[in-house]
């Protein structure tokens, strides 16, 4: 009381340069005299209501937030420029990334990996976060390595018990650690080098990250294994998360990581508290888009709005929800449709959709070929393109004669020029079973080719 008394009084008068603690610095009864820049490491285990009271609390200081996997709120928000970004992805000299894997826990596989650690002079964590499971998982491991010395550590021990078991485990008396998520940052111990986490698909892809920074802290190989229950069917997310941690290993991976967060779990809100969750009612692409807009607005900058192509078919171009049942794997489909830009992209998003969901309807098919359609004809600055039968119509953005005359020489049995001197258009007239999509692509390159020749 009365050390922290002292320190709060040194802060209002200026005494004090700079100061470290916890989030108590944030709170209304600590006042300062200048306070010009704050710092806020592991900057994910804030919440929305404690980033604001920072905000109103020193409206005009300087905030530098760290995290190795920042919420996808925050990335959102960096992303969208509303946050400068900086990145840092060089590993320490020496480091080499952590070995990982996922798989359904096998006990013999588990005890391979620490007798293999113990022999080497190494340590280990073994992570549940189960209180009540820690204590039966340190019984049948020191059962199994009688030489070896097994802890135990969990947030419902007192203080001292706690820094009893770091202590021991820091100096190298403690060969396993069985513990709970506490371990999840702030420990550096560079002798061990194996993490075993029981459950991680119940865990979420920023935590797991953050747990496999337990280990890997030195020159030594380390290794992670992310285990399930056996026989678990375990849901679509929960595969996505691990997933990602199995192929996201190496150093600087945290960023990719982040990136995969806000995939799978949204961007949040950026006026509310979410800090994750996707934008159902415009979308993410658009979100960013009107985020951007609006950022630039702010900024002074001139608004360039995007070329825009209306495209008319007559056939249907969606994806059934009798092909993929699932709505959040359809819009992941959609989105990967809606970037296709050539022939080579359509190629490889078709034959993605049928090694995953069996042989592409005909509806879908269309929704890809209209796809690069569109991408051409945005490239191409065609405004518009409409389907009547058998007949396709493009409407250029502007008339140019020479370009014309060009287009009226390409393919006399299939294209023909139209309109000119009232509302031009090319006419493309294919036979049934034609690739239109390639076709009217390859047309429109032909299109720009000549239009940058003959200006």
């Amino acid at each position: 009381g009365a050390q922290q008394s002292l320190i709060k009084r040194k802060l209002r008068r200026g005494d004090i340069d700079i100061i470290i603690g916890t989030h108590t610095l944030l709170g209304s009864k600590i006042e300062y005299k200048d306070l010009g820049l704050l710092i806020v490491d592991e900057e994910q285990r804030f919440g929305v209501a404690q980033k604001e009271k920072i905000k109103q609390s020193v409206p005009d200081v300087d905030v530098l937030t760290l995290s190795a996997t920042p919420i996808p709120r925050t990335l959102s928000m960096a992303m969208g420029g509303i946050r400068d970004l900086s990145v840092l992805d060089e590993s320490p000299s020496g480091r080499v990334g952590v070995q990982s894997y996922v798989l359904e826990y096998d006990e013999n596989i588990i005890n391979d990996a620490i007798k293999r650690e113990l022999h080497r002079g190494g340590q280990a964590f073994y992570l549940t976060n189960n209180v009540d499971e820690l204590y039966r998982v340190a019984s049948r491991l020191s059962k199994t390595f009688p030489e070896a010395s097994v802890a135990v550590a969990h947030g419902q021990m007192d203080k001292a018990q706690l820094e009893t078991i770091w202590h021991a485990m820091v100096n190298g008396q403690v060969d396993v650690l069985v513990s709970t998520t506490i371990i999840e940052t702030g420990i550096d111990i560079p002798n061990a080098n194996t993490l075993i986490i029981e459950n991680a698909d119940k865990m979420g892809l920023s935590q797991l990250h953050q747990i496999r920074g337990r280990v890997g802290r030195s020159h030594r190989r380390a290794y992670a294994f992310f285990t399930y229950r056996r026989g678990k069917q375990i849901t679509e997310i929960a595969q996505k998360r691990l997933g990602a941690i199995r192929d996201f290993a190496e150093f600087g991976a945290g960023f990719k990581i982040a990136m995969r967060d806000l995939e799978i779990r949204g961007a949040g809100n950026l006026l509310g508290s979410e800090q994750h969750g996707h934008l159902d009612a415009i979308g993410y692409d658009l979100y960013i888009r009107l985020l951007n807009e609006a950022v630039l607005e702010e900024k002074g900058e001139t608004i360039t709005p995007p070329f825009e192509t209306k495209i008319t078919t007559s056939e249907d171009a969606y994806l059934p929800k009798t092909y993929i049942k699932s709505a959040t794997v359809r819009m992941e489909i959609y989105k990967k449709i809606a970037h296709i830009e050539n022939n080579v992209d359509k190629q490889d998003v078709e034959a993605e959709i049928t090694d995953r969901f069996g042989e592409m309807p005909k509806c879908a098919k269309m929704l890809t070929s209209v796809a690069l359609l569109k991408a051409s004809a945005v490239r191409g600055r065609i405004k518009r393109i409409e389907q009547l039968r058998g007949e396709f119509r493009l409407y250029p953005e502007d008339l140019n004669l020479p370009v014309f005359v060009e287009i009226s020489k390409y393919d006399k049995a299939h294209v023909q020029v139209c309109g000119v001197g009232k509302t031009p258009y090319f006419s493309v007239k294919l036979s049934p079973g034609d690739d239109f999509s390639q076709y009217i692509s390859e047309l429109i390159s032909f299109y720009i080719q000549k239009s940058q020749e003959l200006v």
